[in-house]
């Protein structure tokens, strides 16, 4: 999978607005900060796609940015991100909840990219939200983000920990990417995966 071409098509503060669902999909979430705005911008070689900020939680609808428009095109999702936005809980609570809602209706949504900051340790908000994806039967990977921080035995003891703590709650792992928005690392195994799994929608 190569991406060539990659815009902003619209915002959407619930399912109904969004693009009708004729392509495929794939959507990005994460804790705020985790570095998912970078980590688009890098798969799509695009700076400027998904705007980045200082401020976390900044991501506050559902953006849909169209790939490959004129050849194999399919839609990725910036989801909003959760936890530590400075922003009233009760807004966090609504950014989450419609969140929620698409992620469980929405038809063409292909599998989501669960963005994990491999600085930190396994933290309870990501582990729920996984758990809450499994028992709602949302497929997802894991996306471990901003491994370049980390040496190779730090890495290894890094991901061993958050093996562990998974399996308590899990029978497998999920699969997993390992990635670097400044290194470019992991970008070709998930766009493989990305297209890999855009033919079983095409089948359909």
């Amino acid at each position: 999978m190569r991406i060539v071409t990659s815009e902003f098509v619209t915002s959407s503060a619930n399912v109904d607005n969004c693009p009708d669902p004729k392509l495929a999909e794939f959507a990005f979430i994460g804790r705020s900060n985790v570095g998912k705005s970078s980590l688009i911008n890098m798969l799509c070689q695009n700076s400027k796609l998904a705007k980045t900020s200082g401020t976390p939680g900044k991501t506050q609808l559902i953006n849909h940015f169209i790939i490959n428009k004129e050849s194999g095109p399919w839609f990725l999702v910036d989801l909003p991100g959760y936890g530590f936005a400075k922003a009233p809980k009760k807004e966090q609570a609504k950014w989450m909840n419609f969140t929620r809602y698409y992620l469980r209706n929405r038809l063409n949504l292909m599998c989501t990219m669960v963005l994990l900051d491999g600085r930190h340790s396994p933290q309870k908000r990501d582990l729920e939200f996984m758990e809450w994806l499994g028992t709602n039967e949302v497929p997802f990977v894991m996306v471990f983000t901003k491994l370049d921080k980390l040496n190779q035995k730090e890495k290894a003891q890094y991901i061993e920990i958050y093996e562990k703590e998974m399996l308590k709650t899990w029978e497998t792992m999920p699969e997993t990417f390992h990635t670097s928005a400044s290194t470019a690392t992991g970008k070709e195994e998930l766009l493989n995966f990305i297209g890999e799994t855009i033919k079983l929608f095409n089948q359909d």
